[in-house]
């Protein structure tokens, strides 16, 4: 299963999104107001839980400076990675798209295609304002 969000323009260079996505103590302020824990498990590590959802932890696996970042389930019973692609527009502004690919079986994907699709679409949304 492949989920993209929108496409987000920032008011922010390639670079300086970059420097903010790296660090991932910062994806507490990308979270939905729905977040139940957020807790830095280590300098590329995070666990984090929505409400009515399992807890997630996710790990940096790559990172390719200024252009994108991979996040990655670490444990837990299912597969995924988490993509976060920038593009520099200009000196001032880059445009970031997230792109979530695991493989699940068709009942689990059905059921998860929704919360997933929100949840990075207010990731996307939320670095309007995050830094």
């Amino acid at each position: 299963m492949n989920l993209t969000s929108s496409k987000v323009i920032l008011d922010k260079s390639a670079e300086e999104t970059f420097n903010f996505l790296k660090k991932v103590d910062n994806f507490e302020s990308l979270m939905p107001e729905t977040i139940n824990k957020f807790e830095v498990l280590d300098n590329d590590k995070f666990l984090f839980a929505l409400k009515g959802m399992p807890e997630i932890i996710l790990k940096k696996k790559e990172e390719t400076p200024y252009n994108e970042i991979k996040l990655g389930a670490a444990g837990g019973k299912i597969d995924f990675s988490l993509f976060i692609h920038m593009t520099e527009i200009s000196a001032n502004q880059s445009e970031i798209q997230l792109q979530f690919s695991g493989e699940f079986n068709a009942m689990m994907a059905m059921m998860i295609k929704g919360p997933i699709s929100k949840f990075i679409e207010t990731l996307a949304t939320n670095m309007k304002t995050a830094f």
